[in-house]
Formats: structure tokens, sequence, C-alpha cells
């Protein structure tokens, strides 16, 4: 396997005052990880990606710890995670939150009740190519995802990058 993991912000600003126009272009800010097959440094072996659909005011636990199946068929139970890519449907009423779950996975927040808001379009990214994060079963192994609220359903995309060591 080989993976590419990007981020990018780029485009211009034009703002007008009253006697001159001011245009700056932010280049492209780029982010670039590129993972080779392997458990080691800058290596990956595992993936899980899946489209879901949590209902109004619901919430899910994703056990990274082997209740996931990967995109080769075969249990997900990374020993690290390396990336994490989530993007919540812009059809979405909602918010998709992640995190906030007791055992959630340890160093991608800061605190229990610690979570990360998805407005609806929106995404998030985060990567780690040398130590990534460790999956510990039973005490550090839950991906929580939740609707923010009640009325409708939401949807969300997420990509999970790993390593079996």
């Amino acid at each position: 396997m080989t993976l590419t993991v990007k981020a990018s912000i780029s485009g211009t600003l034009t703002t007008t005052g009253d006697l001159s126009e001011v245009t700056a272009k932010l280049a492209n800010a780029l982010a670039e990880i590129s993972y080779a097959q392997g458990s080691a440094a800058a290596q990956a072996d595992k993936v899980f990606a899946d489209t879901r659909t949590l209902a109004a005011s619901t919430t899910e636990d994703l056990d990274l710890a082997g209740s996931l199946v990967g995109i080769d068929g075969a249990a997900f139970a990374p020993a690290k995670v390396k990336a994490i890519l989530i993007t919540a449907d812009a059809a979405n009423t909602n918010d998709v939150h992640v995190g906030g779950d007791a055992n959630g996975l340890a160093g991608l927040f800061g605190a229990l009740p610690d979570f990360l808001v998805i407005k609806p379009g929106g995404a998030f990214m985060w990567a780690a190519p040398s130590g990534g994060l460790t999956v510990t079963a039973g005490t550090g192994d839950i991906l929580q995802v939740a609707n923010s609220g009640s009325g409708t359903g939401v949807t969300y995309s997420i990509v999970i990058v790993g390593a079996s060591a």
C-alpha cells in the first residue's frame, strides 16, 4: 500500500476601502504526508473507510480494537492510528460531533468531555506519520461520533489509516 494524505488552503481575498482595492493571494499552504506499506514510522498497513448515517440525537462508538472491518475485508484493529479524515454531508441539518467518550482514543482530545464539531459540508483531518496514536483495547480504542441534535439524521464519511504495530 502507498498512501498520501494532503491538506491545502489557497485563495484570493479582495477588499475595498474608500480609496483603494487590495487583493491578497494566499499561496497554497500545503501539508502532504506519504505512507509506505508497513507498520513503522511513515508507514501504514490498515485502512477503514465508510459512509455512515446516524439517526437524530444518536451516538455511535467506533471500536478501533476490532469491531470494524477494513477495506480489505479483514478486522480493522490497528495498534496505531496514523490519519483520520471525517467529512459531514452538505445536506445535513445537524452537526457531526467527534470525541467525548470515556474510552476515547488517547491523545486526540484533551479530556473526556472534549469533542470536535463538524458543520454540514465541513471536514476534519488529522495525521501523524511518525508515531501516531496508540490504540489500547478497553481503555483507549473508541472514536465516538454523534448527531448533535434532534429532528434529522446526519450522514458522514470517514477514513482511518492505521498500522498493525
